[in-house]
């Protein structure tokens, strides 16, 4: 009688037991190795990576933000090939039928994602822009909003509704962007149409006024007024100022704001706002005599 009751097991069964023994603790190992790096890389070589980015890109936020996504995925894949080195199994990716194989999925997944690629190349172009940041205000052809983040393939933008919009990394670094807030100030200029009947000299002196009292207005640079245009049915005045920090204040609500102190004002001093264009009524009127004839009554006609 064979003491060892595995003895009893056929050597097929055996066999097959040890194989799937192999498997799992390689399994197991791959895990843990691939575990273990994947949080040292996480804990230690990411956090100090962008410690060193954030103290020489102070300016550029976007290029930390993504570059920690960007190690994070590097992170998994040497996570991944330390477990598969760790197995023994690394071996399989230098083999020569091994090699071709994943020439030719690489060569398919290359045809295959060339937008994908393009964008992922275009986001990196982004994230090394130093004037490029997330909380910076764009206008592209396709719309305008806020940065909030950059992604693999798109940027994530929010727009002046509050909704958030993906646009591709390819859209933003092969058409024109506007950063019409860019700097520490902004220059707004709003037109006023004044009529020809009224004092013109009263009307400047009153929109430098209101400009220059709105708490949101800078005192340097000055307050400009100037008459631009002489049109049909008005004169046509440029008030232009500054505001300071745009990316806080909306710019939108600032404008309102002078236009409705502006009309305010106007009608306090008198002051008559015009159309811009003149509108013009052409026509003409016929009258019929009495005796035009009997049934014939005076009748208008007009263009």
């Amino acid at each position: 009688m064979p003491t060892d009751p595995f003895q009893v097991v056929p050597p097929t069964v055996r066999d097959a037991v040890e194989q799937y023994s192999q498997l799992v603790g390689d399994v197991v190992v791959f895990t843990l190795v691939a575990l273990v790096v994947y949080l040292l890389g996480r804990l230690l070589v990411v956090p100090a990576v962008l410690r060193v980015l954030r103290g020489r890109n102070q300016n550029n936020p976007t290029l930390v933000t993504a570059t920690e996504t960007y190690l994070a995925v590097f992170m998994a894949g040497v996570a991944i090939f330390a477990g598969l080195v760790v197995t023994g199994q690394a071996a399989f990716l230098v083999n020569t039928d091994s090699a071709i194989l994943i020439a030719a999925l690489t060569f398919a997944f290359g045809v295959a994602g060339q937008e994908v690629f393009g964008s992922l190349i275009s986001g990196i172009f982004l994230v090394a822009d130093p004037d490029f940041n997330v909380g910076d205000w764009i206008s592209w052809s396709g719309g305008e909003g806020t940065i909030e983040a950059v992604d693999f393939r798109v940027t994530r933008i929010r727009t002046i509704d509050n909704e958030t919009i993906t646009v591709p990394n390819t859209e933003l670094t092969t058409n024109a962007l506007t950063r019409p807030f860019g700097r520490d100030s902004y220059r707004v200029a709003e037109r006023v149409f004044v009529a020809y009947g009224e004092d013109t000299e009263r009307a400047l002196m009153e929109l430098r006024a209101i400009a220059s009292n709105h708490e949101a207005v800078l005192d340097e640079p000055e307050v400009t007024v100037r008459v631009v245009d002489l049109g049909e049915n008005s004169i046509t005045v440029r008030t232009g100022f500054w505001v300071s920090d745009p990316e806080r204040a909306s710019i939108a609500d600032v404008r309102s704001d002078f236009r409705r102190r502006v009309k305010r004002r106007f009608d306090e001093e008198g002051i008559t706002l015009a159309p811009p264009s003149a509108q013009s009524v052409t026509g003409a009127i016929e009258v019929a005599h009495a005796e035009d004839g009997p049934g014939e009554h005076p009748h208008a006609s007009g263009d």
